[in-house]
């Protein structure tokens, strides 16, 4: 059963959160960043893998997502205070960190700035932070609402008046994995969507202007999975994050899009578990 409860935190502000109350409370705890936009609500194939491996997971919808209280002027880097309000809340001391295309660099903040909470950290089809060292918008099939965030909020404000879904920016493949095993995260990604544009408005701005915090900072380990095909974000962000974080590495995924990368999910629980291990017996 999960349980969904508001968190308040220091400044007053409010956070939907959700917790598996499953798993091995002596165990992994795994915190989930969801993509942009979605309410925070956990997703039934993480939940089934997380319930499989006795692994608690932990969810929240980030500020103006899922009834999570605005934040104004977020970055990327804002998130690691919630999440340590958030474990503290649900007496959760260390914790591993997942999250997929918008979460993900949500996930890294949490490694770069609690970094004697976080055992290790998972990215799937995570964006990098905005960087001349390559054209950071080629190969994306959308980009307009990243350039506009570019420019700030009010500019990101008018493209969201006109924006439409693209459906080009999804290979076969993702489709296929929106008909069947994460037709939860479509449905979860209208509800958002319905709910009106500020949470996916703030996440743009938050990952086209500085994030807040550097990547070099990120001590934990690191698993990036990235699909060849994804249009969404492109292979090369995987690349160029791989290459200034300390301790990561890439699984490639040539089959898969922005959305059946999310299939390696089980498979990353695994990985997130057997670093926790390894943790537990140096500490020893």
């Amino acid at each position: 059963m999960v349980i969904e409860q508001n968190v308040k935190l220091n400044d007053g502000r409010t956070l939907r959160t959700y917790d598996s109350g499953g798993g091995d409370r002596d165990g992994l705890t795994v915190v989930w960043h969801h993509g942009s936009p979605q309410t925070g609500a956990p997703l039934e194939p993480l939940l089934t893998a997380a319930a499989a491996r006795g692994i608690r997971l932990v969810s929240y919808g980030r500020p103006s997502y899922g009834g999570s209280s605005p934040l104004p002027g977020r970055n990327v880097a804002s998130a690691a205070d919630d999440v340590a309000q958030v474990a503290d809340a649900l007496g959760v001391g260390s914790f591993a960190v997942m999250g997929a295309s918008g979460g993900g660099p949500h996930a890294l903040a949490c490694a770069a700035l609690l970094p004697e909470r976080v055992t290790g950290v998972v990215c799937l089809a995570g964006i990098a932070p905005y960087t001349e060292d390559f054209d950071w918008y080629e190969g994306m099939t959308s980009p307009g609402g990243l350039r506009a965030a570019a420019d700030g909020r009010e500019a990101r404000e008018l493209f969201a008046a006109t924006d439409e879904f693209d459906s080009s920016c999804f290979t076969s493949a993702d489709f296929a994995a929106l008909d069947g095993e994460w037709s939860s995260l479509g449905a979860d990604a209208g509800k958002a969507g319905q709910a009106g544009p500020d949470g996916l408005i703030d996440d743009d701005v938050a990952f086209a202007t500085a994030w807040g915090f550097d990547l070099a900072e990120v001590t934990a380990p690191v698993l990036l999975a990235q699909g060849s095909l994804d249009r969404v974000v492109p292979p090369a962000h995987a690349g160029w994050t791989l290459a200034a974080l300390p301790r990561a590495e890439l699984w490639v995924r040539p089959e898969d899009g922005h959305i059946s990368v999310l299939d390696v999910c089980p498979s990353a629980m695994d990985w997130l578990m057997a670093r926790d291990e390894t943790r537990g017996e140096t500490q020893e």
